[in-house]
Parts: C-alpha cells; sequence; structure tokens
C-alpha cells in the first residue's frame, strides 16, 4: 500500500513538472507575440513617419511627395475646384456688403441731419402760423370795426300797445263797409310782433255751451299745437272768438242775445276791432247764425255769407271742418290714376224751396223782407234740362239725379240739398272725372255750406269740381287760384258744359286732379289745417311773415381732433388742375335770406297756389300752411337766383369759376354713420382738403357713443358729431341746426369718391338747385305680370332715382321729408330701416315734377374692402319693392319720372392751350 503510494506520488512530481514546463514556455511566446506587436505598432509609425519626413525635406518643391502645396496646385484638383469658386463668390459678397453697410451708415446720418433741419424749420413755421393767425384775427377784427362804423345800426321798431279800454278808431259809416284800413287797428299788429293771437275758452262765456262737443275740441286741440298762440292778451294782435257750429237744439237763441254777450267779451272794446269770429261748419246742414247781429268791426270767418252781409277783403269764406278730432287715412284716398273713370260727370241734389229758412231766426224780419229788389233769373230748370239731356245721349255715361232717395239735409232755399250719406257720396265722386257743384239759385248767396261741403268732398275724392256760377265765392279765394284746381262757369254756358269737359286733355286733368290733392291736403283735410290756414290767411292780409320754421336742434358729441389727415392712395390724381379755394377761403354759411319784409302781392299768390319747392319764395311748414316760414338756409332766395354758366371758356378757365352767377357758395357734407369707426375715419380723411366745404355733420346713429380714444382727423373744417334720439334712417334728412348752408352733399360712410367728381357734381347742383345732383342711378320698372311697381338697380339707359348715399340736395327738402311728407312714409323707413332714398326720391318728384340729374359716368361709389353693408342682404331689395308701391299708394300715383340725361365733364380736366381754346366749337 505504502509501495504502491509512493509509486503514484513519484509519478505525479513528474507530471507537474512536465505541465510548468509547458506554462512557462506559453508564457514566453505570449510575451514575445506582445513584444513584437507593440514594436510593429509604436516603432514601425514613428520609423515610417521620421523616413517619410526626411524624405521631403529637400528644397527642390517639385520633388515632394507628401508636403504641403501652393493653392493653384491644390485647385487644380478636379474635386475641389467647385468649393473654390464657391469661396471666391461668398468672398465677393461680402465685401459688396460690407460697401453697402458703410453707405446706408453714411445715408443714415445724413437723414438725421435733415430731420434736425425739418423740425427746426417746422418749429419756425408753426411761429411764423401762430403770427398769421393773429394777424388774421387783428384784421378781422378791424374790419368788423370798420363795417360797425360805416353802417347805422338798425333795432326792431318799439311796440305800440294801447290801453285796455282804448276807444280806438272812429266808427265807419256803416258797419258793412268796413275794410281794414278803417275797422283794423295795426298798432297792434306790427312786422316784428310774431303775430300773437290769444284765444277765448268757449266755456268762458254763455253762448259756448250750445257748440257742438267735437267742433269745440278739435278747435282748443288745434289752438293749443298753434306756435302763435298767446295766453298774455295784453300783447295779443288779434282775439278769437268761436261761435258755432251750434247744435240743433240751440237755433232758437235770438240775435239780439248772441250780440249782447259779444259785446260784453272782457276784449270786446265797445266795437270789437281785431275780433275774430269763427263759425265752423261740421255739417252740411247750412247755419248762418251771425246774421242780423251787429259784430261791428269783428272779421267773419265763415262758410255762408250773404251778399249784403259779406265784406269783401275784410270777411273770410273758410271750408268746412269735416274731419274733427280724427285725421283723414290718406292710404283709402283713391289713386289719381287713372285718367277717366266710370262717369265722366256726376250730380246728386235736390232743390227745395219750402225748407224752412235758417236765417229766419229773428222775426218779424226774414232775409227775403231784407233784400230788396227782384231776384235775378233763375237758371236751375235750364241746368236740369239740359244735364238731362246729356244723360239721355248716351253720349258718354254720366249720372244726374235730382231728387233724394231719403230725405234731403236741411238748406237754405234756393239752395241745392246734399242726398244720401257722406261714405255714399264719396263711393259716387271715386268713379266720376268730374263734379258738378250748382250754386244756390239766388245769385246773392255768394257762399254756401252746402257748396263747400261739395267742393270739399270732390277734393278729397279727386274729382275735379265744376263750379256752375259764377257769382259763388269758394273758400280763399282772394288767395286760392282755384281756376288750377276746378272749373268755374257761368250758369247761362250749362249747354256748354259738356263740349268743354270733352275736350280738356288728360295731361290737364291730372295736373288739375293733382292740385286739388295738395290743396284739400294742406287747407282743408284735418281740424289743425283748417285752423291754421284761417290764421294764415288773416296774417298774410295785415303782411305780417310767417313764424321761423323750427329746426332740428344738434346735440353734439364730444370728440377728439387733431390727428392729421392723411393723403388717400386711392384718390385719384388730379393733376395740376386747381378744384378752389382750400385755404384761402374760411367756412362761410348761405347768406340769411332777408325778403320775408318786402314780400310782394304776386309771391303772396304764388305760394298759396303750388306745393312747396326751392322754386317759390316762401318755405313750407306744416304750422303755417298758407305762407311758408323763413329758414336761415333760404339764403339769397333760394331758386330765385338766376343761374347761368359762370366765366366760360375750357381748360383753366373753367376750372378758375365756380359756376353760376353766385360768387360765393359752400356746402355741407353730412354722413349718417353706424358703429363703424374704422370706416368713418377714412371718409373723413378723404374729405380732407377738399374746396367749398363749410364742415361736415356726422350723424351718429347708434345709442353707443363713439369711443373715448378715438382721435379724429383733422381735415381743415369743422366736424360735427350728431347724437341722435333713436336708430332711424330718417336722421339722414333731418334739418340740423348746425347745416348753415344751403347745399347738403348726403354720403354713405363707405362711399369713395374723387374731389373732382364731388366738384363737378356742385357745379352742376348749382344750376339745378331744385332738383336731386348725384352719382348713383336707380329706376323703378312696371311689372306687368304682378300689377305692381319693381325696383331695379341694374345698369340702364334711363334712370329715375338718384341714390342720396351720394347726392346733392337743397337743404329746403330737409324740411319737407321731415315736416310735411306723410308720416306713413316716415314709419315705413323706419320699419324696414330701408329706403329713406326711395323717399326723399319720391318727394322730389312730387314737388317739381323733374327727374334727378344724374352726374359722371360712375355707377359703383362703394369702398372697397369695407365692412358689409345693408344692402348686400337679399331681403334689401324685395323690401325696396315693397316700399315704392307703399308710397304710390300714399301719393295717389307715381311721381318719379325717367330721364335718359347724364351730365359729364367735357372739358373740366383737358389741357388745351390758350391760343386753341376758342377754335373748339360743338356741334
Amino acid at each position: 500500500m505504502t509501495k504502491n503510494t509512493m509509486l503514484r506520488a513519484g509519478n505525479g512530481s513528474g507530471s507537474s513538472g512536465q505541465q510548468w514546463v509547458l506554462r512557462w514556455s506559453n508564457r514566453i511566446r505570449l510575451t514575445w507575440l506582445s513584444f513584437t506587436l507593440f514594436i510593429i505598432l509604436v516603432f514601425f509609425p514613428l520609423i515610417a513617419h521620421y523616413y517619410l519626413t526626411t524624405i521631403d525635406e529637400t528644397e527642390d518643391v517639385g520633388k515632394r511627395i507628401f508636403g504641403p502645396r501652393p493653392g493653384s496646385e491644390l485647385c487644380e484638383v478636379k474635386h475641389v475646384q467647385d468649393l473654390c469658386r464657391i469661396r471666391e463668390s461668398v468672398s465677393e459678397e461680402l465685401l459688396q456688403l460690407e460697401a453697402k453697410r458703410q453707405e446706408l451708415n453714411g445715408e443714415i446720418a445724413r437723414l438725421n441731419l435733415k430731420i434736425e433741419a425739418c423740425k427746426k424749420s417746422i418749429d419756425s413755421a408753426k411761429q411764423d402760423l401762430l403770427q398769421l393767425k393773429n394777424v388774421i384775427s387783428q384784421t378781422e377784427h378791424s374790419y368788423k370795426e370798420l363795417i360797425a362804423q360805416n353802417q347805422p345800426k338798425l333795432s326792431l321798431p318799439v311796440r305800440l300797445l294801447p290801453d285796455k279800454d282804448d276807444v280806438g278808431l272812429p266808427m265807419p259809416k256803416s258797419p258793412h263797409s268796413c275794410k281794414l284800413h278803417s275797422c283794423f287797428d295795426y298798432s297792434r299788429c306790427s312786422l316784428t310782433s310774431g303775430f300773437p293771437v290769444y284765444v277765448y275758452d268757449p266755456d268762458s262765456y254763455s253762448w259756448g255751451a250750445a257748440i257742438d262737443t267735437l267742433v269745440k275740441q278739435s278747435f282748443l286741440a288745434s289752438a293749443k299745437s298753434s306756435i302763435y298762440v298767446t295766453d298774455d292778451p295784453a300783447i295779443a294782435c288779434i282775439y278769437i272768438v268761436l261761435v258755432g257750429e251750434v247744435q240743433e237744439n240751440s237755433l232758437s237763441r235770438s240775435p239780439e242775445d248772441l250780440e249782447k254777450q259779444l259785446h260784453s267779451l272782457p276784449y270786446w272794446r265797445s266795437d270789437g276791432h281785431n275780433h275774430l269770429l269763427v263759425h265752423l261748419s261740421r255739417k252740411s246742414m247750412t247755419q248762418n247764425y251771425l246774421y242780423n247781429v251787429s259784430t261791428g268791426r269783428a272779421v267773419m270767418a265763415q262758410s255762408t255769407f250773404f251778399e249784403k252781409q259779406y265784406r269783401l277783403g275784410f270777411d273770410l269764406v273758410i271750408s268746412p271742418l269735416v274731419h274733427a278730432l280724427s285725421e283723414p287715412n290718406f292710404l283709402e284716398l283713391p289713386s289719381q290714376v287713372p285718367v277717366k273713370r266710370k262717369y265722366l260727370f256726376t250730380f246728386q241734389g235736390e232743390k227745395v224751396e219750402s225748407l224752412k229758412n235758417s236765417l229766419q231766426e229773428a222775426p218779424p224780419r226774414s232775409f227775403e223782407e231784407e233784400m230788396e229788389g227782384d231776384p235775378p233769373a233763375d237758371y236751375d230748370d235750364r241746368i236740369i234740362g239740359t244735364l238731362k239731356s246729356v244723360q239721355d245721349s248716351h253720349l258718354d255715361q254720366v249720372l244726374v239725379e235730382f231728387t233724394c232717395k231719403n230725405h234731403p239735409r236741411q238748406s237754405i232755399s234756393t239752395e241745392w240739398a246734399l242726398c244720401g250719406e257722406r261714405e255714399e257720396r264719396l263711393e259716387l265722386l271715386k268713379a266720376s272725372t268730374f263734379a258738378l257743384v250748382i250754386g244756390p239759385g239766388d245769385s246773392r248767396l255768394v257762399a254756401s255750406t252746402s257748396s263747400s261741403m261739395r267742393l270739399f268732398e270732390s277734393l278729397e275724392a279727386g274729382a275735379i269740381p265744376v263750379i256752375l256760377g259764377d257769382q259763388v265765392r269758394l273758400p280763399y279765394h282772394d288767395f286760392i287760384s282755384w281756376s288750377e284746381a276746378a272749373i268755374i262757369i257761368p250758369k247761362p254756358r250749362i249747354t256748354e258744359v259738356h263740349f268743354l269737359l270733352r275736350s280738356i286733355s288728360d295731361n290737364d286733368v291730372l295736373a288739375m286732379r293733382r292740385q286739388g290733392r295738395f290743396l284739400w291736403e294742406t287747407y282743408f283735410s284735418t281740424a289743425e289745417s283748417v285752423f291754421g290756414t284761417i290764421l294764415a290767411a288773416f296774417r298774410t292780409r295785415i303782411q305780417i311773415p310767417a313764424a321761423p320754421i323750427s329746426e332740428e336742434s344738434a346735440q353734439e358729441i364730444p370728440h377728439k381732433s387733431g390727428k392729421a389727415a392723411g393723403t388717400d392712395p386711392n384718390i385719384a390724381d388730379n393733376g395740376d388742375l386747381d378744384l378752389g379755394p382750400v385755404e384761402t377761403e374760411p367756412p362761410y354759411s348761405s347768406p340769411r335770406y332777408l325778403r320775408n319784409f318786402t314780400f310782394t302781392a304776386a309771391d303772396i299768390y304764388r305760394a298759396w297756389n303750388h306745393p312747396p319747392g326751392p322754386f317759390h319764395l316762401f318755405p313750407y311748414t306744416p304750422l303755417d300752411p298758407v305762407l311758408p316760414s323763413e329758414a336761415k338756409f333760404l339764403g339769397s332766395g333760394t331758386g330765385f337766383r338766376p343761374i347761368g354758366g359762370g366765366a366760360g371758356g375750357s381748360g383753366k378757365e373753367f376750372q378758375a369759376a365756380l359756376g353760376g352767377n353766385v360768387p360765393r357758395e359752400q356746402f355741407t357734407v353730412v354722413i349718417l354713420t353706424y358703429e363703424r369707426e374704422e370706416v368713418l375715419m377714412n371718409s373723413l380723411e378723404r374729405l380732407n382738403g377738399l374746396p367749398y366745404l363749410n364742415k361736415v355733420v356726422v350723424v351718429w346713429n347708434s345709442p353707443k357713443p363713439p369711443s373715448e380714444d378715438l382721435l379724429w382727423p383733422d381735415i381743415g373744417v369743422p366736424v360735427v358729431v350728431v347724437q341722435t334720439e333713436k336708430n332711424s334712417l330718417n336722421n339722414r334728412f333731418l334739418p340740423w341746426d348746425a347745416i348753415e348752408t344751403e347745399a347738403i352733399l348726403s354720403i354713405d360712410d363707405d362711399a369713395h369718391l374723387r374731389h373732382d367728381e364731388i366738384m363737378f357734381g356742385f357745379r352742376v347742383w348749382r344750376e339745378a338747385r331744385d332738383r336731386i345732383v348725384g352719382f348713383p342711378g336707380r329706376y323703378h320698372a312696371w311689372d306687368a305680370s304682378h300689377q305692381s311697381w319693381l325696383y331695379n338697380s341694374n345698369y340702364s339707359c334711363e334712370l329715375s332715382m338718384v341714390l342720396t348715399g351720394a347726392a346733392f340736395f337743397h337743404k329746403y327738402y330737409a324740411y319737407l321729408y321731415s315736416y310735411v311728407m306723410p308720416q306713413a312714409i316716415r314709419d315705413m323707413v323706419d320699419e324696414y330701416i330701408n329706403c329713406e332714398d326711395i323717399a326723399m326720391n319720391f318727394l322730389v318728384s312730387h314737388i317739381t315734377r323733374k327727374p334727378p340729374i344724374k352726374v359722371t359716368s360712375r355707377w359703383t361709389f362703394r369702398c372697397p374692402g369695407c365692412p358689409q353693408a345693408l344692402s348686400h342682404d337679399d331681403s334689401h331689395f324685395h323690401e325696396r319693392h315693397k316700399c315704392i308701391n307703399f308710397f304710390v299708394k300714399v301719393y295717389g300715383y307715381m311721381p318719379l319720372l325717367y330721364t335718359q340725361f347724364r351730365v359729364d365733364s367735357v372739358l373740366f380736366k383737358t389741357r388745351l392751350p390758350h391760343d386753341k381754346t376758342k377754335c373748339f366749337k360743338f356741334i
């Protein structure tokens, strides 16, 4: 066991020695290998680097192999040639940019020097401007002082008010011979008094309880609304006493009682001078309550007069009061077209000789006993026979009835009583071209309520009155030219009536019907118009001018101004064209109208008998429908100045003259806006430097005021911002007191017009002052399939409207639009928020019977890029269709007129040699 163990041990030690040798030899090989690799990796590159560097140390550059080479040689290499070119280009650009930078730095330095110099010059110019303003102010003050020294100071005359118990003038020989010069006290009615009127309260005297209740209430309501009525009797010019219409159960009162009560009035002063006794007839029954009553010097105003009772030039024949407390519905009035109606003429009435004479209140003296001599020949029998023969001939369809189906209304003997009810008579008159009004058989009955009622109903229904009897005194006959609205024929010519009526042309029929409608609406239609007409007629007789018409007070909105208005690049270049004075003429208003105290009888007559318009002497006001009152915009005669062509010539000669015979005139721009501040500011800036511009009135139609930080542009003229009570397109045409010129340029806040276009339109308007002169033209058309009128905005060879979004018109029409035009039209404008421009065109065409004037070939005038307007809505045109048809119904006919006339500028901007201008001829 021990031996074997030792053998194994010996064998084991030999094996371990061999293993050690093997490990050692392996280590030697690895070390040698590592050393060899270290030598190769470290020393060999060093040796190679050294060798390579030493072999290129030769001075011969051409023999170098690895050394650096010159740039030119390196660039000869293909793959770097492009990079070299890029490097050279970038270097050149860098050099150029550096040079430019240096040049700009020099330019900036030079500009800074110029800016400093300009600032110094601006400061110097401001100082010079301030000095010039002081010089101008001093010069104006000196001029006013010189004017004051060389002109006499005029003041209003002192009013002479008599004592309360003055005895007045001596009575004339006969009370029936009273005239104004003998029975009226002018001392209480000076020219500057304003025509104060004192109205007695009907309840203050005993017979006031007998007056018809409706008449009394309407009379007091009309008096309360009148601008002439005063509560101070001490300064009154006239005193008005309502004496009728008396109720039927009170007719038993004797004339002596009424006379005694008149004399007991507190301001009667023994003879009743300057008193006006008004008898308003509401019914067709004729009353003459003042007959056989001694009225002294008092003026009588009633519908019934006898020849012996009526004092020509002193008493007033007035119209009946049909619509007492109610106003007529203008939409129910018949249309004025077609011209010919169903009947050529009609008449319904009955002459009842046995009716009780209403003048027999004073027994034992009747009217027949009062009259002297035989009554004139009665032509009524001949009239009945002639009219029946015309009806039986069937040459024309006529309707004449001389007996009433029901009991006729009570009337004076020899007078034709009315038949039927008022509604029945109106239906017949609406179907009649002419309506016969047969005067009383007794020629000494110069005016009667029955005849006045027939006249009133004929005018209301659009039937032309044919008055048979030239002795009849129609209402206000000494003021109204009834021949323009009615046909007056003597009774002996009854056999020629049919021939005469058939010979009247359609144009004349329409003209008379329209004039009759004007007279009815203006003087007779309502209680206020009747009362106002009575006052105006008396005021006209004593030659007192009417009270000034009221203007709309402009409630200005404070705003910040001072922003320098720039030059609009969209405005076309006017070249060297001198459009007119920009800074040489300061804003000035139109001259005041001074003819109210010097009007003539011809002017008075014309004012009564024609619709209002700027071609008439007086402006119109509903408060005084007879002689329209003064307004300060009517400055030098409104339309009476002859308008010519100016200095003549062409080119420079024409541009130097404004045109017309008025040397100085400016216009006012009125802009309606609603919460479009940016658009408005741009529009105002475009007006900078506009010649002949007086001021700009901005109608702020929004309840929200402008922004507080909004800076308004300074355009060289005043800019007045007016706050309105409500959002209404009618505010565009209110006669604002801030407008001091006759010419108004109405433009929308997004309208885009050049200065030369505005100036040319102003020149044209000065020669057509009663027309609308503007740029956007439209027309109306008849739709035969729907039997209605249409509004058309397509381009056409004719037009009938010029939109007031860019148009000139006279300020006079602002008064007519706001105060005279039917309220129903303004209500529809508010309802649709549309059609105010159409309404103005209707009004002007209705007044003048002339179409508007379009200037230049421009059709679109809206600002490009502005916010969307109301007119872009599809419903806009549908509403305008409805407006046109509604307006036609209100007016009773289509007042718009077509025209193919357009005014363009021929030589306005044409440059012509001065030696060639006279060679041009227009053929």
